[in-house]
């Protein structure tokens, strides 16, 4: 059963939110991935429209215009690269559980926690807080006891379990207690490049499940030049890589500010997405929207949602690096323009608030 808040809140007005951000790396960094650019995102334009917004994060975190409330541990082991049986663990000394040991503790200064961690810890708590708890998940179902307890806290308080598309929510069994939200950015931050040069690029994390390696070999069979961008998360598999293919017209440019990173996408042909998992949206993919650079992507998760099949790019059949092939050959018969244009209609700052907003207003309209 849980106590009464000690503050009231009104749906409609400005709330007081306290963002608990992934416990997998400091913000900032590109360890946590597209959540960390959702978070920061959300903090902006809710921010301009009159929230208070606090974020709980690890020690050494940034995020520009924001209140970081900086907790030290141990950084937990991503989901994704666990398997589906694998128990819950937890580090000594966790940054996890001293997150939601703060949380706790301030809880009641707040209107609405808001959720950024894919791990068990938060949505374990949640039936504990006094204060209700709005949960971004940020993938698709990895493990089953993962699987478990958010469908249990989806039974618990509807609406709270907020995701990205609907490829995403289909995933889990309780999909039809998902919120779809979407994303959304800054546009103003995305330069639009009408001529681009003759390269590719790839961004994102560098680890397995991205399947970086069907890009390379993609762009040495078409010999077009590719430009990675990224954390390097797993070192042995970008070694594998290289070895692999040391021929490969690649070049790696490290993990870049979004100024730095837009001016390099938005200067390629194409971005190359080639994840062999369910993506839950790819934010990578309306970055390179929002820079007239089209997209080639497989059919699979949140970027078959989004790429508009011979408008906004090429979608292939999902591990097909053939089909990556023939979609680089392709590429330039889609309107630049016409990738701009999309980002401006469907990912704007002010559409992912107005969705935010609404997803609130419910979840604070069913706990009076």
């Amino acid at each position: 059963m849980v106590e009464p808040r000690s503050r009231s809140t009104t749906p409609t007005a400005p709330l007081k939110l306290l963002f608990v951000s992934t416990p997998v790396g400091p913000l900032g960094t590109g360890i946590g991935g597209g959540v960390e650019l959702t978070l920061q995102n959300m903090a902006q334009i809710l921010t301009e429209r009159g929230y208070q917004v606090h974020v709980v994060a690890p020690r050494g975190s940034t995020l520009p215009n924001a209140t970081i409330i900086q907790i030290d541990g141990i950084v937990q082991t991503p989901a994704q690269t666990q398997e589906r049986t694998a128990p819950i663990l937890m580090p000594p000394d966790s940054v996890l559980a001293r997150m939601w040991d703060y949380t706790r503790q301030v809880q009641t200064n707040y209107d609405l926690i808001v959720n950024f961690a894919y791990d068990w810890l938060p949505f374990y708590l949640t039936p504990f807080l006094r204060t209700p708890v709005a949960h971004m998940v940020s993938m698709g179902s990895l493990t089953d006891a993962m699987d478990q307890i958010i469908a249990e806290v989806a039974a618990q308080a509807p609406a709270t379990i907020g995701v990205y598309t609907q490829t995403q929510a289909a995933t889990f069994a309780f999909f039809d207690q998902c919120y779809p939200l979407g994303s959304g950015l800054d546009l103003s931050l995305y330069q639009f490049c009408e001529e681009p040069g003759p390269w590719l690029c790839w961004l994102g994390r560098i680890a397995p499940e991205k399947a970086l390696e069907d890009a390379v070999a993609a762009v040495q069979a078409t010999r077009t030049p590719l430009k990675i961008l990224g954390q390097i998360q797993d070192t042995a598999y970008w070694q594998q890589i290289q070895q692999d293919y040391p021929d490969a017209p690649i070049e790696y440019l490290g993990f870049l500010p979004t100024k730095q990173m837009q001016q390099v996408v938005g200067q390629c042909r194409a971005l190359l997405i080639t994840s062999r998992w369910v993506e839950a949206f790819g934010n990578v993919v309306i970055e390179a929207l929002a820079c007239g650079t089209p997209v080639i992507a497989y059919r699979r998760g949140g970027p078959a949602e989004i790429v508009r099949e011979g408008k906004s790019g090429w979608l292939v059949e999902p591990d097909s690096v053939s089909g990556l092939i023939t979609a680089i050959g392709s590429i330039d018969e889609i309107d630049r323009v016409a990738c701009r244009q999309q980002a401006e209609s469907e990912y704007s700052l002010s559409a992912l608030g107005d969705r935010v907003e609404q997803w609130f207003r419910e979840i604070l309209c069913t706990r009076l």
